[in-house]
C-alpha cells in the first residue's frame, strides 16, 4: 500500500515537473498570406538593425529532395527560416555563461501548411537552459522577448 502510494507520488512529481518545463518551440499564427507575412518578419528583423546572415528556403529543399529520401508528400505551401543574431544580446548571454554561444544565431520560421496554406506560422526555438545561473537566464529571457516580439509583430498580434 505505501510502495504504491509513493508511486503514484513519484509518477504525479515527474509529471508535474514535466508540464511545467516549458515547450523548446514557441508557434503564433495568424490567417493571413505568407508573403506579407514573411516580408514583415524580415522587416521587423531588420528595423531592430540586425543583419539576416542567412535566408533558407526550407520548402524547395524539401520539395527538390523528397524524391530522394522516398517521399512524395507535400508539407508546406511554403517554409523559410531567416538566420541572424544579436551582437548586444549575444554578448551579454555569452558574458553570463560561455556555454550560451550555442544559443547564436538565432533561426525563426515562417510557414503556411499544405493543408492550410491560408493560416501562416512564425516559430522560433526557444533560448533557455534549465541549468543555467540566474545571470543567464535573464540575458536568454531578453532574446526570447525579443524573438517573440518579432513573430507577434510579423503577424501583426501586438
Amino acid at each position: 500500500m505505501i510502495r504504491a502510494a509513493a508511486i503514484v507520488l513519484l509518477a504525479a512529481l515527474t509529471f508535474g515537473a514535466l508540464a511545467a518545463t516549458p515547450s523548446p518551440v514557441v508557434t503564433h499564427s495568424q490567417k493571413a498570406k505568407f508573403e506579407t507575412v514573411r516580408d514583415d518578419l524580415k522587416s521587423a528583423i531588420e528595423a531592430k538593425g540586425l543583419v539576416i546572415d542567412y535566408h533558407s528556403h526550407i520548402n524547395r529543399m524539401l520539395e527538390r529532395t523528397g524524391k530522394d529520401v522516398g517521399s512524395d508528400k507535400k508539407l508546406y505551401a511554403d517554409a523559410q527560416a531567416f538566420v541572424f543574431c544579436s551582437a548586444a544580446l549575444s554578448r551579454k548571454t555569452m558574458e553570463a555563461d560561455l556555454a550560451n554561444i550555442s544559443m547564436c544565431p538565432y533561426t525563426m520560421t515562417v510557414y503556411a501548411t499544405a493543408q492550410q496554406p491560408d493560416r501562416v506560422y512564425v516559430s522560433y526555438r526557444r533560448p533557455w537552459r534549465p541549468d543555467g545561473s540566474p545571470a543567464s537566464k535573464a540575458a536568454l529571457r531578453e532574446v526570447e522577448v525579443l524573438l517573440d516580439g518579432l513573430a507577434r509583430e510579423a503577424l501583426g498580434l501586438r
